[in-house]
């Protein structure tokens, strides 16, 4: 059901970008010409350094605020077009995660607000861009054409972005008790008091702080919900270190293909499922890639004393069939849609017993659904061996063979574009999919076998009967 008369505020620097807007902004009405004749502000580079490290303080906004005395006589058109040009960069320089959460307000029928300091002219074309429905920002006053060097309205910084928010939200008849405010900054504590729902987005120590108070949540819309970070690095980067061979003598490892994963964006990794210790095999290759990967498992590994930790701080999604399945597809696209990889096997579970041994693999279809949903290629990923070091059958690895280690195969595909044909045929494209993943695998693989009963024993979980 939709939210008629609700609304999302949203601040832009350190919210709904990563960092500062005023470089890009001052580049391009330097770049219109904007500057001739004067010096820009000293220390700018430095200036907006220390803001992006520690938020807003009340003498860098005296001097957001006295810049409206700079721009006198400026031509509105020229400042307009600089807008249209910094536009394009400042999505560059969006929080990974910003917009997918404010796709999911969308969904719920919320109208998608930027309320910023930042002057209008410059900022509206940036909104336009991202298809925010309005703007609530510092509007400049001019008069036939040009900045008279004044501001018409409030500055929209304190109890001002709060007048200024309360002003449109009468105007467009939005209840601010039903709406939503996300922000960094002490200063917008007047705004997110005000709302029905505050968030605090990646804040300065002084709102951390507030917030806990109010108990408002804290988020960070760099990185999934869970997942720390200290000094720039996730857990990830610090597992990564001992996620080395070396660190499994029990198993050698025969890898290849980690380069044929893309380097940026988006992406599906989608391997077959032996063994437990296939995570083994594929932390590997997550090490060897060098960006964080976000994974799906089972809800029970989320529900484990200490590892159910670490699974959480490593991004991991957990996968609740007997309560809310949908949401870790929800929770897989919004990693893809910020630029992740994602880690998924459509078989869902090791296959039991006599299915072990059945060439052909079935997977169900979200990995083909999330391609067709956010246009993440597929990667295919062939796993291979895991089975002798952790069979089925045992409920821990076999640590003990340390001088004849068997040998984990993994190889990596090509990427795959499935999007189109997962848009028409789910069912289709899981099938292009985990054919694709068979083809990684070894000859045998694909052979036809009758196994034994002891085979089918191996592959049967402690305390089932095999198939």
């Amino acid at each position: 059901m939709g939210h008629a008369g609700s609304a999302v505020f949203v601040d832009l620097d350190r919210t709904l970008l990563a960092g500062a807007s005023g470089l890009v902004l001052s580049a391009a009405m330097r770049g219109e010409g904007l500057f001739e004749g004067r010096m820009s502000l000293p220390g700018e580079g430095l200036l907006y350094g220390v803001y992006e490290a520690v938020g807003e303080s009340v003498a860098f906004m005296a001097l957001v605020r006295a810049a409206v005395r700079f721009v006198r006589g400026w031509p509105v058109e020229v400042v307009r077009r600089a807008g249209e040009v910094a536009a394009p960069q400042l999505v560059e320089l969006l929080a990974p995660y910003a917009l997918g959460v404010l796709a999911d307000h969308r969904r719920e029928g919320r109208q998608l607000v930027l309320a910023t300091t930042s002057p209008a002219d410059l900022v509206t074309p940036f909104a336009r861009t991202l298809g925010l429905d309005d703007v609530v920002a510092t509007c400049y006053e001019h008069d036939q054409g040009r900045y008279t060097g004044r501001i018409a309205g409030p500055f929209v910084w304190g109890v001002g972005k709060l007048a200024a928010v309360r002003s449109w939200a009468a105007a467009h008849q939005v209840d601010l008790a039903a709406s939503h405010a996300y922000s960094d900054s002490i200063f917008d504590v007047p705004l997110l008091a005000s709302v029905g729902s505050a968030h605090a987005v990646h804040p300065d120590i002084r709102l951390r702080l507030a917030a806990t108070l109010a108990r408002w949540p804290v988020e960070h819309w760099d990185r999934p919900p869970g997942v720390p970070k200290v000094a720039g690095l996730e857990p990830y980067h610090l597992l990564r270190l001992g996620a080395r061979p070396a660190a499994f003598p029990y198993a050698r490892f025969d890898i290849e293909g980690i380069e044929r994963v893309p380097a940026r964006g988006p992406v599906l990794l989608v391997a077959n499922h032996r063994s437990y210790f296939d995570v083994v095999a594929l932390a590997l290759v997550a090490a060897g890639m060098g960006r964080p990967v976000r994974f799906l498992a089972k809800q029970e590994l989320f529900d484990a004393p200490v590892v159910g930790w670490l699974a959480r701080a490593l991004g991991g999604i957990a996968v609740d069939r007997g309560g809310d399945p949908g949401r870790s597809m929800h929770e897989a696209r919004r990693a893809l849609d910020a630029g992740e990889p994602v880690v998924i096997m459509p078989q869902g579970t090791i296959p039991s017993g006599g299915a072990f041994y059945d060439p052909v693999l079935r997977g169900r279809t979200g990995a083909a659904r999330l391609a067709a949903q956010t246009g993440a290629r597929v990667v295919p990923i062939g796993i291979w061996g895991t089975e002798v070091i952790w069979p089925r059958s045992a409920r821990l690895p076999n640590v003990g063979n340390v001088t004849h280690p068997p040998t984990v195969r993994v190889r990596i595909g090509t990427p795959m574009d499935v999007a189109e044909v997962a848009t028409e045929d789910p069912v289709a494209a899981t099938e292009q999919i985990m054919a694709s993943v068979v083809s990684q695998l070894p000859p045998e693989a694909t052979e036809a076998v009758t196994p034994t009963a002891a085979e089918v024993a191996l592959a049967t979980a402690p305390g089932r009967r095999g198939r």
